[in-house]
């Protein structure tokens, strides 16, 4: 089946006892040292880095977003493994997807349970992600963890401890892994992808505020103080919030920033049905609603927007882009 690249960055996975709690410290020989290899597949792989996942910058993401291209130039290079922690996986891997122009597979994958634990899910991750990597095309950038594969666009941890990590909430199964086959249920839909962006010596800061009972503006409007470039509103419901945060964001808007809306509700789009603050005056006041995706995924999009061009109608229409395959719901009067 060919020649698999596997990309360490640490993670659960990579993780051992530091003596009060696990830490990633192992390197991607020792954690491809742990799995069988699918017959016919031979590994190279590439240390990137090895740290827990809830401790990457936008700086680690970015070198693994160029680092897959660089390997992708080799057309020898079967596909790509990453090996991930688990916490922020579905972001890594959804700013790799709004970037990625080959038919080739990227496949994410860590694990639960720490290297070298008895009842570790590693190695059988680590085995299904690089049979998946292996004998599919066209299909993106895919999430496999505990017998499924997954789009990374929509798809979320929805388990904070338990092996069956990785759910789509809002849409069925893309695949599944078993007897040594990689089943295919459906075929995910994704925008053009997104010019590979630059380094930048600062990357732009996004950030993301919930509402919830008794909520303001101050949150808000300390992130625009503290110089976001982006914030991604996390309403209630179908997208919510108050008519103090409408003008809130317009406010910010106006300062330059780029606003998305996304929902708290872990399934279903953002939808405009509600005004009094809802999601119909939020969008009037210019936020972007950012369909199925939640916010994590939501934030990952914006941040692309600002690194894709500089102009705010200019990164407004590149986030719409980013978000073309997961819209809005528009219901109308």
């Amino acid at each position: 089946m060919g020649r698999i690249v596997v990309i360490s960055t640490g993670g659960t996975i990579a993780s051992r006892w530091q003596g009060s709690g696990f830490a990633a410290d192992a390197d991607g020989a020792e954690v491809m040292a742990t799995a069988p290899l699918p017959e016919g597949v031979s590994v190279e792989v590439v240390d990137l880095f090895s740290v827990n996942s809830p401790r990457l910058t936008t700086a680690h993401q970015l070198t693994l977003l160029r680092t897959v291209h660089e390997v992708l130039a080799d057309p020898g290079v079967e596909g790509i493994v990453v090996t991930h922690g688990t916490d922020t996986l579905e972001e890594s891997a959804f700013l790799v997807d709004l970037h990625h122009h080959d038919a080739r597979s990227v496949v994410f994958t860590g694990s639960q349970r720490p290297m070298g634990a008895a009842d570790g899910d590693g190695p059988g991750n680590l085995y299904d992600a690089l049979l998946t990597a292996a004998t599919t095309r066209g299909l993106g950038v895919l999430i496999t963890f505990a017998g499924r594969v997954h789009a990374a666009r929509g798809t979320v941890k929805a388990q904070a401890v338990a092996l069956d990590a990785f759910a789509d909430p809002s849409k069925e199964l893309m695949g599944k892994v078993g007897f040594g086959k990689v089943t295919v249920l459906r075929t995910p839909v994704r925008p053009e992808p997104l010019a590979l962006p630059g380094m930048p010596e600062v990357p732009p800061r996004v950030d993301m505020v919930m509402h919830h009972t008794n909520g303001d503006p101050v949150l808000l409007n300390a992130a625009v103080a503290a110089g976001a470039q982006g914030i991604v509103l996390v309403g209630t419901g179908a997208g919510n919030a108050t008519p103090e945060i409408v003008e809130a964001v317009k406010a910010a808007i106006a300062a330059g920033v780029l606003v998305a809306l996304t929902t708290r509700v872990a399934a279903g789009p953002v939808t405009e049905i509600y005004t009094h603050g809802g999601a119909v005056d939020l969008v009037a006041a210019g936020a972007v609603p950012t369909g199925t995706l939640r916010a994590p995924q939501a934030r990952i999009a914006v941040l692309a927007a600002l690194l894709a061009a500089d102009a705010p109608e200019a990164r407004v229409r590149v986030l719409r882009q980013a978000l073309a395959a997961g819209g809005p719901v528009l219901v109308s009067a």
